[in-house]
């Protein structure tokens, strides 16, 4: 299965750790991004499930893989299904951002895999509809990126449900503090391998800064995103992402957007467009510096210098990855000069810097080769959803997630957008709660909802979108009218 996938010779991480995970050790794994930490781990889970050839019971999985966002699980899941088919094995990912009824109805068949965002999967296993007792073998990818989302509280608690004595993997880019904890409550003797050092960068990654006025940013952004090739941008903010794939895409560079407040099927398009070349710019923000890959990004450009050099290391590993050539280019403004200078200290990276102060200098030909071409807007085909009746409400107070589980989604950016639950008759239905900031949804700083029902008068009844004393937009947009799947705030949440 490997050699037709064309895998043949071990990565220094899987080396360094399948001879002790293979023997059913716990192992603590560290190697920079891009190592092939993935098939480290997913060799083993599959080898010791395959080997015991038992059926999972109904709603307990045998194998947990967690990871921190739903493009990793999903990732994992591609490369896990093949090998897992062929050893007759089943796999299932589960996270949140999406309806829970076909992972409830998986689970309840019976998984041996389960690869999961940890706050969905608490919640199932909060419902009853899925339990650890039966886990053989625990995977932790990315722990160090746990760590900074907030997310461990959730991970001790899976931790805890899992048997005690079975196997634990925990593999992560970076080992801090954070990670030492985890692994003293948790871990059993565990054998610690690190690949390379915490700081190293790809050898075959070349590090450029630009120092730029910010009137020129645009511009010289459009010119590389031009050039031949996969490019990734990155931005601080989701906002900033959203609104430079807009202006990529008014300047004829097909571009996408990748963050949090990206419904799940918006994010799945953005990233299937790029990976096909529909688009060929992909602006993100660090949602996609981990464990997202694309092969051939021949370009990475912070458009915002990251905050700290982990993120730095992180971000830059999206191009240069196995083997594989790659640049990387910094845009800095006269005031970000010692931030970007002790950034990449701390990186252990010494870039080339140049002074840029129009597209026509030569060093952006150099950084990005070739014919530059703009053919276009990136343009997503949209599915109009169904039309609701008028008054059809958006379902129940019992059917929606607990305000602890929406706390969680919104963490990871795995919350869909809300939906107003406003009467169809008036009253002071939650549609005028949710109705309340007309301005801040205008703004892009926090996702519209769609009304539950037509507002009829009084307090409330209307959509996000109303205003709280019934004469806000309730009645143009209640009923269920359609959105597009491009049309999601790009606020902070």
């Amino acid at each position: 299965m490997l050699d037709r996938q064309g895998i043949t010779t071990p990565t220094p991480i899987q080396a360094a750790t399948l001879p002790d995970s293979l023997a059913g050790r716990d192992v603590l794994g560290r190697g920079r991004t891009g190592s092939g930490k993935t098939y480290a781990f997913l060799l083993p889970v599959i080898a010791r499930l395959a080997a015991e050839r038992r059926t999972p019971r109904p709603r307990a999985p045998r194998a947990l893989i967690l990871a921190p966002t739903r493009e990793l699980v999903s990732q994992i899941e591609a490369a896990a299904a093949p090998l897992a088919k062929a050893a007759g094995l089943t796999t299932r990912t589960v996270f949140g951002g999406v309806g829970q009824k076909p992972q409830v109805d998986a689970l309840h068949r019976g998984v041996d895999i389960v690869i999961a965002c940890p706050g969905r999967l608490e919640d199932l296993i909060g419902q009853k509809h899925c339990t650890l007792a039966d886990i053989e073998i625990t995977v932790l990818d990315e722990a160090d990126h746990m760590a900074d989302l907030g997310f461990l509280p959730g991970v001790r608690r899976l931790l805890a449900a899992t048997p005690k004595g079975s196997q634990r993997l925990l593999f992560s880019a970076t080992l801090d503090k954070a990670i030492d904890a985890l692994v003293k409550q948790f871990l059993a003797n565990p054998v610690t391998h690190q690949a390379d050092s915490a700081q190293s960068p790809v050898a075959t990654m070349s590090h450029h800064v630009l120092h730029i006025e910010r009137d020129q940013r645009v511009a010289i952004l459009t010119d590389l995103a031009s050039a031949p090739g996969r490019t990734v941008v990155f931005t601080r903010t989701k906002h900033g992402a959203k609104a430079l794939a807009r202006q990529l895409n008014r300047n004829g560079v097909p571009a996408v957007d990748l963050h949090g407040n990206l419904s799940q099927n918006a994010r799945t398009r953005n990233m299937d467009a790029f990976h096909s070349g529909e688009a060929t710019a992909l602006v993100a923000t660090d949602i996609a510096a981990r464990g997202i890959h694309v092969d051939d990004v021949a370009l990475v450009v912070h458009a915002d210098p990251p905050s700290e050099h982990k993120a730095y290391l992180h971000r830059s590993g999206r191009t240069a990855r196995a083997g594989n050539e790659g640049t990387v280019v910094t845009l800095m403004t006269s005031d970000q000069v010692k931030d970007v200078r002790d950034l990449t200290k701390a990186a252990g990276i010494k870039p080339q810097t140049t002074r840029v102060d129009s597209v026509a200098h030569p060093i952006l030909v150099q950084l990005a080769p070739g014919e530059r071409s703009r053919p276009g807007a990136f343009e997503p085909v949209v599915v109009q959803p169904e039309r609701r009746p008028a008054g059809e409400g958006a379902g129940s107070r019992k059917s929606r997630p607990g305000s602890r589980a929406r706390k969680r989604q919104a963490a990871d950016g795995t919350a869909p957008a809300q939906r107003g639950q406003g009467s169809s008759k008036g009253g002071s239905g939650n549609g005028a709660k949710q109705g309340a900031k007309p301005a801040a949804a205008a703004s892009g700083t926090k996702p519209a909802g769609s009304g539950g029902g037509r507002r009829r008068g009084g307090r409330g009844g209307g959509s996000g979108n109303g205003g709280g004393n019934g004469a806000g937009t309730g009645a143009a947009t209640g009923g269920g009218r359609p959105h597009s799947a491009a049309s999601f705030s790009s606020g902070r949440r």
